[in-house]
């Protein structure tokens, strides 16, 4: 048996995560919510750096802009800072156990919570509540089994 790559996963990840944003929560669960388009693509950046890097997490990133009707490039500057981060520490990252990688994730997600702050306070937008920081510990709770399931779906055998 031959391990095929299965070119259609990263799109329709990719595709799933902004839908996954999209999804109207609860009130009281609305600040649990992950951020899984950065969690995905956080994965592809990792795994795929040929085929996900800054242009692709900027695009993305406008795209998310337009479907969740935020500030327009916010989205945008949060992925491609993300994706910078993890394209430079790439190399470290991809070898790393994944409860450390979900470790490293997490800290990349809480940072990714502070330039959100940083870009509502130069626009003068609402600040978010305080448990706006929860999300991050959220998403790195997620990591090994999103990662889990997308890499037996990227590595799915064909007989």
């Amino acid at each position: 048996m031959s391990r095929a790559r299965n070119p259609w996963v990263l799109p329709v990840s990719l595709l799933l995560a902004i839908l996954l944003g999209l999804v109207p929560l609860p009130g009281v669960l609305q600040p649990l919510r992950p951020y899984w388009l950065a969690l995905v693509l956080a994965y592809w950046v990792l795994e795929a750096p040929a085929k996900v890097g800054l242009g692709a997490a900027f695009l993305l990133g406008l795209a998310a802009d337009l479907a969740y009707g935020g500030l327009l490039g916010e989205q945008a500057m949060r992925l491609t800072i993300l994706t910078f981060i993890l394209e430079r520490f790439r190399a470290r990252l991809r070898f790393f156990p994944v409860s450390q990688q979900a470790l490293a994730i997490g800290v990349l997600l809480f940072n990714d919570r502070v330039v959100s702050l940083a870009i509502h306070l130069v626009v003068g937008a609402v600040l978010l509540p305080w448990t706006f920081w929860i999300a991050p510990l959220v998403g790195m709770l997620l990591w090994p089994p999103l990662r889990l399931v997308l890499d037996a779906l990227r590595l799915q055998r064909r007989g």
